[in-house]
């Protein structure tokens, strides 16, 4: 194992996975891990360990698993193992006495192109808003979130039928190979970092965390492209949901995860449904989305001709 530096690595999601695995495959030395506290089950009380958890077990990384992060006995624990360097992959806000003790400082990876697309949900809110590019960025944590001087950025294009899923993945692929050369740059001080407001953005978006409500399908009130792009953006999760209205007064959710789009002139009213043996459309404001795939509040997720097969009245059908 490589004796410098010594690095602490914090994260709590399958993206930041792809990171840690790239770190231990390459013999960094990493001397400890902090991730969120294992998901219980209610009902089995059954303990949910999470990738990252059950890659530390594996290959015997001391672990942290701070409930409160502000906690003083956390910071003196995780200060015993005196990192040189902390890397923070998809995890909670740090407060200022952890992430600044390193003497090399603690720096954070983000799947968006900083300073766009700051907070929780940067993948999902780059697909609904219809960009056509995006990428990662490493970046030294401040006292701002997602706002400390840039390291290194590497940009992808968005593909016009990309779900966040599909995007989440390819950005997964490069992420581990940027955590290395963001590490080896600055091991060798190579990196000189930039500061945000130093980039070349006129109008800023943001990436709040995703409500249930943000889920939810206007129909009427958004565009073909505003509707198909909602949908990419949601799928596979949180996903975008809508009503599903029969004989005029009974009505039931319906998520939607995958869709196709057809622009056309129609004079049908906004949000009717159309159904065949096997396709299942929408009518929307100067064409129609074609819903794939899809589940019915109760059941589980099928491909449109299922779906189809389970619905029994087929006719005077609206979303809501």
């Amino acid at each position: 194992m490589k004796k410098f530096p010594k690095i602490v690595f914090i994260g709590s999601s399958f993206f930041s996975f792809f990171s840690l695995k790239e770190l231990f495959d390459q013999e960094y030395n990493i001397i400890g891990i902090v991730t969120s506290p294992d998901n219980i089950k209610i009902k089995g009380k059954k303990k949910n360990l999470s990738p990252i958890k059950k890659y530390a077990i594996k290959n015997r990384i001391p672990i942290l698993q701070p409930k409160n992060l502000i906690d003083s006995s956390f910071f003196q624990e995780i200060k015993k193992w005196n990192a040189d360097i902390q890397i923070v992959v998809s995890f909670k806000i740090l407060p200022k006495k952890i992430w600044s003790y390193p003497k090399m400082g603690t720096f954070n990876l983000h799947a968006s192109l900083l300073p766009q697309y700051k907070g929780a949900a940067p993948i999902n809110w780059a697909i609904m808003n219809g960009e056509n590019k995006t990428g990662l960025t490493t970046f030294f944590i401040s006292n701002q979130i997602d706002s400390g001087n840039i390291l290194l950025q590497k940009e992808i294009q968005i593909k016009k039928e990309d779900t966040a899923g599909d995007l989440e993945k390819r950005l997964k692929k490069i992420s581990g190979p940027m955590i290395i050369k963001t590490l080896e740059g600055i091991i060798q001080k190579k990196i000189k970092s930039i500061p945000q407001n130093k980039t070349k953005f006129s109008l800023l978006k943001n990436a709040p965390k995703i409500s249930t409500k943000d889920c939810k399908i206007f129909w009427k009130e958004s565009s073909i492209d505003d509707i198909y792009n909602k949908i990419r953006g949601l799928s596979p999760s949180p996903t975008a949901w809508t009503y599903l209205s029969y004989n005029n007064n009974k009505f039931v959710r319906l998520k939607i995860f995958f869709v196709k789009k057809l622009r056309e002139k129609h004079n049908h009213p906004i949000g009717l449904v159309f159904l065949s043996s096997q396709e299942m459309k929408v009518s929307v404001t100067n064409g129609f989305i074609f819903i794939m795939e899809a589940q019915i509040e109760g059941r589980k997720k099928m491909n449109i001709k299922n779906l189809i097969n389970g619905i029994k009245i087929k006719e005077n059908l609206f979303v809501l």
